[in-house]
């Protein structure tokens, strides 16, 4: 049973704002439902991870897109709260992901061409300078994703 307080007694007013400033604060730090709270616990498997980022969902509920246009990213997953912009520099690591992918497929495909066909040293020279300006444009939406999603299956909230 409750204690209840004689109507004549009143409270401070400051009481009352502390109480609902503990409240907020407490409502911001807590995941938005049980579900997401039991998310939030545990590992998903990696495999699982890799495809949310592949498909550039949140890594942690697979639910909302990171991207709202080709470059600019969510703050926060509307779902699981989730922060996306971790902190300033966060997300140098996925330069990693974009360079070696480059760097790795320019490497095959010139000595591919080079040894494998007879392709002339300007054109390989042309295409492959065409794809290395191109292909981290269009790869830098997965490269953050991946990293993002790496760092959530490591390190788990």
């Amino acid at each position: 049973m409750r204690n209840l307080l004689p109507v004549n007694v009143l409270r401070k007013p400051t009481d009352c704002v502390k109480r609902l400033n503990v409240a907020r604060k407490s409502a911001m730090l807590t995941p938005v439902s049980s579900e997401h709270r039991e998310l939030e616990k545990t590992q998903l498997p990696f495999w699982r991870t890799v495809g949310r980022s592949c498909r550039l969902r949140c890594p942690r509920c697979g639910e909302s897109k990171l991207f709202l246009g080709w470059f600019l990213m969510r703050p926060r997953c509307p779902t699981c709260d989730l922060n996306f912009l971790q902190e300033p520099g966060f997300y140098l690591g996925s330069i990693y992901f974009n360079y070696g992918l480059t760097a790795l497929v320019v490497t095959i495909a010139y000595f591919a061409f080079y040894f494998g066909s007879s392709v002339s040293n300007d054109a390989l020279l042309v295409g492959l300078t065409t794809y290395c300006v191109v292909f981290p444009l269009w790869f830098f939406r997965y490269a953050r994703s991946l990293w993002l999603g790496f760092d959530q299956y490591w390190d788990p909230d």
